[in-house]
């Protein structure tokens, strides 16, 4: 069974992929290619999928193979990965749960995120600026809620020794705004924040 929230995000997702017309997309731990088989058949001429995983991105490769060349796969750590242009969308969902220096990542995606030379449809059905953004990222991020918190700081930290980070929507804003992005939208769900980002 696939949670509500997921399927959420990864659907706000590809409505920002096909605001624009034949987007470069960047998938920040795009693990097996889900979302970026989503983003292939929404209409994107590139897909990368940046992700530290091997074995993840095995399985995109395996997922993704119908789609050519319009896929790379990148391997390594997404802060000095070699990833070349800009990039239409940037994509970082279920990322930063685990980021401890987010504002290091936030300043990577805005250096790779802006308009790769095809400009955005007029229509913007996420509730962003798409007609005039020169460039659109995407990021999902926890947040602390008394329900589901302390069940998942138990289970991360406590049993399985992995460190999880919770964020505020301040933190956010900050966070987006303070890289350059002229345009922060925020949609906070039962456990967690949404952002669109536009240049």
């Amino acid at each position: 069974m696939v949670r509500p929230g997921l399927l959420k995000r990864r659907d706000f997702a590809i409505d920002v992929v096909r605001e624009y017309n034949e987007p470069r997309v960047l998938d920040i731990g795009g693990g097996s290619g889900r979302v970026g088989e989503l983003a292939l058949e929404a209409g994107a001429r590139e897909y990368v999928n940046a992700d530290i995983a091997q074995e993840m991105l095995d399985l995109s490769k395996q997922r993704l193979a119908r789609f050519g060349d319009k896929v790379k796969l990148v391997h390594g750590d997404f802060r000095t990965a070699p990833l070349e242009g800009r990039f239409d969308v940037v994509l970082a969902l279920g990322f930063f749960d685990y980021q401890s220096d987010a504002h290091v990542f936030v300043r990577r995606i805005a250096e790779l995120c802006g308009r790769s030379a095809t400009p955005a449809k007029p229509a913007s059905p996420s509730g962003g600026i798409a007609s005039d953004a020169a460039g659109t990222a995407v990021a999902s991020f926890p947040r602390w809620n008394w329900l589901k918190g302390p069940v998942r700081k138990l289970r991360y930290e406590v049993i399985n020794n992995c460190p999880i980070f919770d964020y505020t929507e301040r933190e956010l804003r900050f966070l987006f705004g303070g890289v350059g992005f002229s345009h922060v939208l925020i949609k906070q769900g039962r456990s967690g924040f949404l952002v669109r980002a536009d240049r």
